[in-house]
């Protein structure tokens, strides 16, 4: 490389491929310019910069990306076979409370509607026995909802059922449910249930073990 470069202390020209100063012995190796350090804490942002606003989400869950809700992160949930196991658990414990109704409704209601002072009364246990089936669903039904609704909507966030594996069931922030958020849930079990059943197989299939009542109801069942 030709021509001449000048120190920028003395003036003196130099040869242009020279490190230093022939006169002076100074560097005319132009410097790096620095790194712009990070704003403290507080200050205010540069202009021309744009920072990300600060936002707060619950322990373990990572920021979403744009159109995402947040996702936990290292979280287990429960399975379809574990929460298969639960839910008969949760089912035998409410038999035990609506069996006294159905013996009850189903078979004192008969024998003592059915009876008279001559003997069985003719063509009266059918109706009886009708009756009787209608309020033991009925109690079922809504000794299943509360049952549900209450425990899940609870400090304990989960049925007896889930509780024993350490389970528990939380909106998609972790965040426990209403009452009426675990009631939405109950009843959306029962389109699980009238697609014969595959809405509850998807708890098999799906990224975060979701059932399409969780889905629609938007919830998860993590697991300790």
């Amino acid at each position: 490389m030709s021509g001449n470069v000048f120190c920028n202390k003395c003036g003196a020209p130099n040869d242009a491929s020279a490190q230093f100063c022939a006169r002076c012995g100074t560097s005319l190796i132009p410097a790096a310019a620095p790194t712009p350090a990070a704003p403290a804490a507080g200050a205010p942002a540069a202009a021309g910069s744009f920072p990300q606003p600060a936002a707060a989400y619950p322990a373990g869950y990572a920021a979403p990306a744009a159109g995402y809700p947040a996702v936990q992160a290292g979280v287990r949930y429960g399975g379809f076979w574990i929460r298969v196991v639960a839910a008969i658990i949760d089912f035998f414990l409410i038999r035990i409370v609506v069996h006294p109704v159905a013996a009850i409704f189903g078979f004192g209601g008969l024998t003592l509607g059915g009876l008279g002072s001559h003997g069985f009364r003719h063509g009266a246990g059918l109706p009886l026995l009708i009756f009787g089936g209608g309020v033991l669903f009925v109690f079922t039904v809504g000794a299943s909802w509360l049952y549900e609704a209450l425990m899940v909507s609870s400090s304990y966030q989960a049925t007896l059922g889930k509780m024993i594996f350490g389970m528990k069931v939380t909106d998609l922030s972790g965040n426990r449910l209403s009452f009426a958020h675990a009631t939405g849930r109950y009843f959306a079990k029962w389109i699980s249930k009238l697609i014969l059943g595959i809405g509850y197989i998807m708890v098999g299939f799906t990224a975060r073990k979701q059932g399409l009542h969780d889905m629609i109801a938007g919830t998860l069942v993590p697991r300790k």
